[in-house]
């Protein structure tokens, strides 16, 4: 069986795709979700390797960690814009439902070119919603959703991808605004968009953005 900070995988034995995501309590910036497959061989690499929970690792192990993940295992990848995120959350009306999405997209994926037993993510709505997303490939696969799911060594490796791709977005986004833009939700970020949306009007908070957060009503205010 393989554990991770003591703690006993339960679903040794299987191929399993761990998911999990980066964004969704940031203001800025896209949604990111990532798949990583492995089978107990390959769980065991990524503990060797150091592989935990991406809150736990320096953005910058994140990036070295994320490289050798993406070189060394099956993965995906799914990076929602925030432009794009904004059209989605309209059109779907809730993040739980849009998180979903992103999750049945990566198992879609995963799912089209290799086999799994199994779909583990950290738990953020009803099963079924999920389930309900899905396609025709990623009908047949086990699906679980678990409290701290980080603790799977897959969902760890996911959340590492995630956060670099994530991280990489905002970088990316910073220099093109042409200022530093905040993680998070709070004083900061409120801050921040204001001084974007004086520099640039509020437009660019739909291309920059979550506008469904608070935030974008006590900026505009």
């Amino acid at each position: 069986m393989n554990t991770l900070n003591g703690q006993i995988d339960i679903h040794a034995g299987k191929r399993v795709l761990g998911i999990d995501e980066s964004g969704k309590g940031d203001f800025f910036g896209p949604l990111v979700i990532a798949g990583v497959l492995a089978d107990d061989n390959g769980a065991r690499r990524l503990l060797e390797k150091g592989i935990k929970d991406s809150k736990k690792i320096s953005d910058n192990r994140i990036r070295e960690l994320s490289k050798w993940i993406a070189d060394s295992f099956v993965h995906t990848v799914v990076l929602i814009g925030p432009g794009k995120y904004n059209q989605l959350y309209r059109k779907i009306g809730n993040l739980n439902r849009l998180l979903a999405w992103g999750h049945s997209r990566v198992i879609e994926n995963i799912a089209a070119a290799n086999a799994v037993d199994l779909a583990v993510s950290d738990k953020f709505g009803r099963r079924d919603s999920i389930e309900n997303a899905l396609m025709e490939k990623g009908r047949d696969i086990e699906l679980v959703q678990r409290v701290r799911g980080e603790s799977i060594t897959q969902v760890a490796a996911a959340s590492i991808l995630a956060r670099a791709r994530f991280v990489e977005y905002m970088r990316k986004l910073s220099g093109e605004c042409g200022m530093t833009l905040p993680l998070g939700a709070g004083d900061r970020v409120d801050a921040a968009a204001r001084e974007l949306v004086a520099r640039s009007g509020r437009e660019v908070l739909e291309k920059t953005a979550k506008i469904h957060f608070k935030n974008y009503r006590k900026v505009l205010e």
